[in-house]
């Protein structure tokens, strides 16, 4: 399930892209394997990271490919990565754990080439507001979610860095309704049978992509979205105050 379109991104052959706080690659590895491009997936988790690789390493061997990718550990608010690296930078459900979000989105800016592309998401407002009334185990621990945004703030905070802001998507609405049901049923409750015949059905959505169901999304979409992704073109001067 990727939250960011790579061809809305503008991912082009022979691009240098960076995922940060990747997870577990969804992201990294999704583009690498449908765009000729590089990419550097960092995250501060090193589990995830290696289950990155090992997809990496896969994709490689499906698509017979050299290596053009990297999984490195990082803080998303110090990365470790010069200045002006990258003509494309994924930032997927990430700001809203960072207890400094400016200083996160300045990160994000600094390693980004001029004229090239931030894609960023967070968990949609009134979702998450809804979650976070009903189950306090749904934030109320370490890493989780720290900040609820509204649109006009997150698009405000990559106006602040001089991000020029060209798109701007709602996605993943039935799977809100799963997150629903987990805050329902209890988060950390693995056997709670509504939600498991829930997730049952987004697999299967997943593998068959049925267009009535793919329909049904898109309409909720404008009503209950999941995630808001914000897509943005840094300028010659963005980051450089």
């Amino acid at each position: 399930m990727l939250t960011v379109d790579h061809k809305l991104l503008g991912v082009r052959e022979g691009d240098q892209v960076l995922d940060v706080g990747c997870g577990t690659g969804r992201h990294s590895w999704g583009i690498y394997k449908q765009v000729d491009c590089s990419v550097c997936a960092l995250d501060i988790g090193e589990r995830d990271l290696k289950r990155t690789a090992y997809t990496f390493g896969l994709v490689d061997e499906e698509e017979q490919r050299p290596g053009k990718w990297l999984a490195i550990r990082g803080d998303a608010t110090a990365l470790p990565i010069k200045d002006a690296s990258f003509e494309r930078v994924v930032c997927s459900e990430v700001l809203e754990h960072l207890h400094d979000d400016g200083l996160g989105m300045k990160e994000l800016v600094r390693v980004l080439k001029a004229n090239g592309v931030l894609a960023v998401s967070v968990p949609a407002r009134m979702c998450e507001t809804v979650y976070w009334k009903i189950s306090a185990d749904y934030h109320d621990y370490p890493g989780c979610h720290v900040r609820i945004y509204r649109m006009d703030q997150l698009i405000g905070l990559l106006r602040q860095h001089d991000l020029e802001v060209y798109a701007v998507r709602r996605k993943h609405s039935l799977h809100s309704v799963y997150w629903l049901l987990r805050c329902v049923f209890g988060i950390n409750n693995e056997k709670a049978l509504i939600p498991r015949l829930y997730h049952g059905f987004l697999v299967w959505d997943l593998k068959t992509r049925n267009r009535l169901v793919r329909l049904l999304d898109d309409v909720c979409n404008r009503l209950f979205p999941k995630s808001i992704v914000v897509y943005a073109r840094k300028g010659e001067d963005a980051g450089h105050h």
